[in-house]
């Protein structure tokens, strides 16, 4: 792997690690940020109008919005146009000092832009080129633009996300960008693993529909196992019947996952509804699924009949799991979530930048995470350093619009001082 000039002072079992990032929006730089979080210096490579989601509100911190910071710490910006021949060769340079080339343009953009995959590898052999992509480099669906949600309904999840006769919902949470994000990410991590033992570069397909489609699991097992179509979903799981959300009397909404023999006593003894196990229809865990419905009839009333906090406590005496349907405000300050460090906040300038923490505990960490950089902010000293470019060539590429923000951005510089936290539609994802 390639060293960048700085990575003796960077840690994280990746910090050996040089990755382009050419993607906007969420997909893409979450993959990348996961990287970045790993250690690896992440070079994101902007166009002069800087990365799309920078402007989508309402909320904003020292400029940019909290959209964009959500997915982009532990980057470089560097700002080219890569519709100009000076911008191409630039990033041309960089991908020579690279480990890695990360994008989500529609396919073929790429190629048009004359930096696709191929010209990519003949600069560098070893090169891993990641393309994420809405339904992939082909099939019939290979120049479609898509979104989120576009997939989520595509491939099957919408289908059973919502209230039992009601009507079909988004995931509440992106997860056609993300997990399609977080596939880049260990692709990736698979091609730069090979190169590190083989010496052989990797071309690498991800697509949004794909990951989507694979998400179905064990739901895909039943269907083609049977031929029967699943439907909504709703509070409850579609085999086990004690794995389900309950309403409760002060109107407050608990989960219980009651799988076992020992669980389904337990409950029984929470809700004093101990009767029914002796109830012949509820007898085994095959017996609560054919009369799911009988079931739910007996537990619901009984659930209604206690608060919240009344039956949470009676379950954990009875070593059921249960918990809360948490808020976003109560999970972020639930304190276990505080003491694994999933909240952070840093600065950037005078303004606070809050953010999720990183999910991966590994026992070479990065020592400190950066927060997202501004538009263009690290242009000159990565063409420099990594691209090997001199000062008078930088500033010739200035001079011609090859590289630099579409507007000058005549901020402060970022203070890294407090940095102690450890598509568009012209692109698919």
């Amino acid at each position: 792997m390639n060293d960048a000039p700085d990575a003796a002072a960077r840690t994280g079992p990746l910090r050996h690690t040089v990755v382009i990032d050419l993607t906007q929006h969420l997909a893409g730089p979450f993959a990348t940020q996961i990287l970045g979080d790993l250690g690896a210096r992440v070079i994101k490579i902007e166009p002069p109008e800087g990365d799309s989601t920078r402007v989508i509100g309402p909320h904003f911190a020292d400029g940019d919005s909290a959209y964009y910071l959500s997915v982009n710490r532990n980057k470089e910006s560097v700002c080219i146009n890569l519709k100009t021949d000076a911008g191409r060769d630039a990033l041309l340079a960089l991908v020579g000092s690279a480990d890695a080339v990360i994008e989500n343009f529609r396919p073929g953009t790429m190629e048009k832009l004359s930096i696709g995959a191929d010209v990519l590898r003949a600069v560098n052999p070893n090169l891993v080129v990641t393309s994420l992509t809405g339904f992939g480099l082909d099939g019939p669906y290979r120049d479609r633009p898509a979104f989120d949600m576009i997939v989520q309904a595509l491939g099957g999840g919408m289908s059973l996300t919502g209230e039992i006769g009601g009507r079909p919902v988004r995931s509440g949470l992106p997860i056609g960008d993300l997990c399609a994000g977080m596939n880049a990410a260990i692709a990736t991590l698979a091609g730069l693993l090979r190169a590190a033992q083989d010496g052989v570069g990797s071309r690498v397909d991800v697509a949004m529909l794909d990951t989507q489609v694979s998400l179905l699991s064990y739901v895909a097992s039943y269907y083609l196992s049977s031929g029967q179509v699943p439907g909504l979903q709703g509070r409850q799981h579609m085999s086990i019947p004690t794995y389900r959300a309950f309403t409760c009397g002060d109107g407050k909404d608990i989960v219980v996952t009651a799988n076992t023999p020992r669980m389904w006593v337990g409950l029984c003894h929470a809700l004093e509804v101990t009767d029914l196990l002796a109830d012949p229809r509820f007898t085994t865990s095959e017996d609560r699924r054919v009369h799911a419905t009988d079931l739910a009839a007996a537990l619901e009333p009984a659930a209604l009949r206690l608060a919240s906090t009344e039956l949470l406590a009676r379950l954990a005496e009875q070593g059921v799991p249960s918990a809360p349907i948490n808020g976003v405000d109560a999970t972020l300050a639930d304190p276990h979530v505080r003491a694994r460090g999933m909240v952070v906040e840093q600065r950037r300038g005078t303004d606070p930048v809050h953010a999720v923490g990183d999910p991966l505990k590994i026992s070479d960490p990065r020592a400190a995470h950066v927060v997202p950089p501004r538009l263009g902010q690290d242009t000159e000293e990565v063409l420099r350093t990594l691209g090997g470019l001199g000062a008078a060539r930088v500033r010739t590429l200035a001079a011609e619009g090859a590289i630099g923000p579409a507007r000058p951005d005549r901020r402060t510089p970022r203070d890294t001082s407090q940095d102690t936290e450890h598509g568009t539609p012209a692109r698919s994802a």
